[in-house]
C-alpha cells in the first residue's frame, strides 16, 4: 500500500503516452484504431501478470508496423495474418521454455541499430503522406505521380503538432513543472483535437479536410464481440502464414529483449528479470492478440522508460494503464473521435526520427567499416527485401566483416635486417593460407626466418602443409628456419 502514492500517478502517466501511440501505431498499420487499444490492454494486463519485470510496458510497438502492413499485403487479409500472429506467439512460448533468451548477444550491435533505423526512415516515408493530408493508404508515389491532394489544414495540424514534440523535449518547458508531467504527444494530440473541434465550428471548410479516427461506439457486450475480428483457421496451410510467423516471433523477441537490456541500464532489478520468462510472457500476449483481433506485442522502451522516471515502484502502475486504455475504448469513443489523423502521424514521424536520427549514422560511420558497413546493408536489405531478410543481410555482412578483419590481422611479418618475424595471432585454418603463402613468398633468399606461433593452439592440416612445403625448400634456398612450427625434411 505504501507504494501506491508513486504508481498511481505513474500509471496515469504511462497511459497518457500510450494512449496516442496506441491510436497511431494501428492507424500506420491499416488498421481500426480499437486494434490498436485492445492490444495496449492484453500488453497492460496479461502481459505484465506473466511478465517477471515489475518496469516493462508491454503494448502495439512502432518498430512492428512495416510488418503488419507488408504481412497483410502478402496474405490478403487481416484474419490470415491474425493465423500468423497466433503461431507467432507459439513459437515465442516455444523460444522462452528453451531459453533462446540468452542468444540475444549473438546479435551484433550494428545490425540491431540497422534494424531500428530501418524501421524509423521507414516509418517517416509511411507517414509523410498522412501528415500531408491523406485519409487512407495513400504511398509517396502518390505525391510523385500527382494523384495527391494536399490538405491545408492537415499540413498545419502536423507542423504544429512536430513543433510541440520539440518543445518538449527542451530545457525551457522541462523546467516548468506543471508542464513537465505532460508527455509531449498527448499535448500534440490534444492540439489536434482543439483544431477539429474548432475548425467544425469555426472553419467549417478547414476541418472537412482533416481526417480523423473512428473509433466504433459498443453499447453491449455483443457489439464489442462483433467488433472483434476472428482468426481464420485455414491459413496456417499458407507457406507465407509461416514465413509471418517466423518473421513476428524473431522480430517481436528481438525488439524485447533490447528494451528489457536497455531498462537495466535505467532501473536495475535484483535478481534481473529472465529473458526466456519475459519471451514466454510475450507470447502468451500474441497467442491472445490473435485470437482476440489485436495487432502484435513487444515490450516497448519509451513506455518503460517513461514508467521508470515517473517513480513506478511495482507492476500495478502498468496494470492500471492497461485498465484506463480499456475505459477509454469501451466508454470515451467518441471524445477519441475528435483525433485528427495528423495528430498521430506528428507523433509517429517524430518516433520515426529518433529511431533514425542523423546523429546514429554519423557515429556508426565514426566507428569504422566494420560497424557502417552491417548497418547500411541491414538498412538496405529491411527497406528493399523486408525484415527478416535484412536482418539476415545485415547478419550475413556482419560475418564476412569480421572475417576480413580477423585474416587481416591473423598473420603479422616484421623484418630485421636479414631476419623476419612471422607472428601468428590466433588459431589458422585453410582460409588464412593465401595470407600465409603471400607473406612467405615476401622472405628472400639468405635469410633467417623466426616463427612466434605462442598465440597459435590449433593450425589446420592445410596451414601445416604450406608451412611444410616452405620449410623443404627452405634449405634449397640458403633460408635458416628458427622455432619452425612443423618439422622439415
Amino acid at each position: 500500500m505504501q507504494t501506491l502514492r508513486q504508481d498511481i500517478p505513474a500509471g496515469l502517466v504511462v497511459f497518457l503516452v500510450a494512449l496516442p501511440l496506441c491510436l497511431g501505431i494501428a492507424q500506420a498499420s491499416g488498421l481500426p484504431p480499437f486494434a490498436g487499444l485492445l492490444t495496449g490492454v492484453i500488453g497492460g494486463l496479461l502481459v505484465t501478470a506473466l511478465s517477471p519485470s515489475r518496469f516493462a510496458v508491454s503494448g502495439p510497438a512502432a518498430g512492428l508496423v512495416t510488418i503488419v502492413v507488408a504481412s497483410i499485403q502478402t496474405l490478403g487479409s487481416f484474419s490470415a495474418f491474425l493465423t500468423a500472429l497466433i503461431l507467432a506467439g507459439v513459437l515465442q512460448c516455444m523460444l522462452g521454455l528453451l531459453r533462446a533468451g540468452r542468444f540475444i548477444s549473438l546479435v551484433p550491435g550494428s545490425v540491431i541499430k540497422g534494424m531500428l533505423a530501418a524501421i524509423g526512415l521507414l516509418l517517416i516515408m509511411q507517414q509523410i503522406p498522412v501528415a500531408l493530408g491523406a485519409a487512407s493508404d495513400a504511398g509517396l508515389q502518390s505525391l510523385v505521380s500527382g494523384e495527391f491532394s494536399f490538405s491545408l489544414s492537415a499540413m498545419l495540424v502536423a507542423g504544429c503538432g512536430l513543433l510541440i514534440l520539440w518543445l518538449w523535449t527542451t530545457p525551457a518547458i522541462k523546467a516548468v513543472k506543471a508542464l513537465s508531467w505532460m508527455p509531449g504527444p498527448l499535448v500534440a494530440v490534444l492540439f489536434g483535437c482543439l483544431a477539429t473541434v474548432l475548425g467544425d465550428r469555426l472553419f467549417p471548410s478547414l476541418g472537412e479536410g482533416l481526417p480523423r479516427i473512428v473509433l466504433p461506439a459498443f453499447d453491449s457486450m455483443s457489439a464489442l464481440v462483433a467488433e472483434l475480428e476472428t482468426p481464420d483457421w485455414l491459413a496456417w496451410q499458407n507457406p507465407s502464414v509461416w514465413v509471418v510467423a517466423i518473421t513476428l516471433a524473431l522480430v517481436a523477441s528481438l525488439e524485447t529483449l533490447l528494451s528489457q537490456e536497455a531498462l537495466k541500464k535505467l532501473r536495475p532489478q535484483h535478481p534481473a528479470p529472465s529473458p526466456n520468462k519475459e519471451m514466454f510472457a510475450q507470447g502468451i500476449g500474441n497467442l491472445t492478440a490473435g485470437l482476440l483481433g489485436a495487432m502484435p506485442i513487444t515490450a516497448v522502451i519509451v513506455r518503460s522508460s517513461v514508467n521508470v522516471s515517473v517513480g513506478a515502484q511495482t507492476k500495478l502502475s502498468i496494470l492500471l494503464h492497461g485498465v484506463l486504455l480499456l475505459i477509454c475504448g469501451l466508454w470515451f469513443s467518441a471524445l477519441l473521435n475528435a483525433i485528427p489523423l495528423a495528430s498521430l502521424a506528428a507523433v509517429l514521424l517524430y518516433t520515426g526520427y529518433k529511431l533514425a536520427t542523423p546523429r546514429l549514422f554519423v557515429e556508426q560511420i565514426r566507428m569504422g567499416a566494420q560497424q557502417y558497413v552491417p548497418f547500411l546493408a541491414t538498412i538496405g536489405g529491411i527497406i528493399v527485401f523486408g525484415m527478416l531478410a535484412g536482418i539476415g543481410i545485415g547478419i550475413a555482412t556482419q560475418i564476412l566483416c569480421s572475417i576480413y578483419q580477423s585474416h587481416r590481422n591473423a598473420l603479422q611479418l616484421t623484418r630485421y635486417d636479414d631476419h623476419y618475424v612471422l607472428r601468428f595471432q590466433q588459431n589458422l585454418t585453410f582460409m588464412h593460407n593465401p595470407k600465409l603463402q603471400g607473406l612467405l613468398a615476401e622472405i628472400p633468399e639468405n635469410s633467417v626466418v623466426i616463427v612466434d606461433h605462442d598465440n597459435a593452439e590449433y593450425m589446420d592440416p592445410d596451414v601445416k602443409a604450406v608451412l611444410q612445403d616452405f620449410g623443404d625448400s627452405a634449405g634449397e634456398r640458403g633460408i635458416r628456419l628458427s622455432q619452425w612450427p612443423v618439422a622439415v625434411k
